[in-house]
């Protein structure tokens, strides 16, 4: 099953047409469209319902794959990635210059396994 054209423009209308995890916008991308991704993957349980699904950039969504953790690099602790309906992004992540910085476990594990300062990613932020 795919997800439809009607709940794909819901999901980029509600993200205001920007990666819910590094907050490109689609302006910012021109080589590619910002996916529609399923944050709970669909081999794990996820849903195509729009409360599953989340505007990701192609890097961020690559990077993500089916994964639902990772390891927080300060603490070496299992944690669960940033959820785009259930997390504020403000409280788990700050900018510093064109660096995301995790402020918290979850942000920190998030940056990490998303690679969200990747050089593509930073060359990006600079254009």
């Amino acid at each position: 099953m795919t997800v439809n054209e009607s709940t794909k423009t819901i999901v980029r209308e509600r993200a205001g047409h920007r990666c819910e995890y590094c907050q490109l916008h689609q302006d910012d991308s021109p080589l590619a469209t910002l996916h529609v991704e399923h944050i709970i993957p669909r081999k794990h349980g996820g849903s195509d319902e729009v409360e599953n699904l989340a505007l990701a950039c192609i890097d961020c969504n690559l990077h993500k794959g089916p994964n639902l953790t990772g390891v927080d690099p300060e603490t070496e602790e299992i944690t669960v990635l940033f959820h785009p309906r259930q997390d504020d992004w403000d409280d788990h992540f700050e900018w510093q210059g064109i660096q995301i910085v995790g402020k918290t476990p979850t942000g920190r594990t998030t940056v990490r396994v998303l690679e969200m300062n990747s050089d593509e990613q930073l060359g990006l932020r600079l254009s």
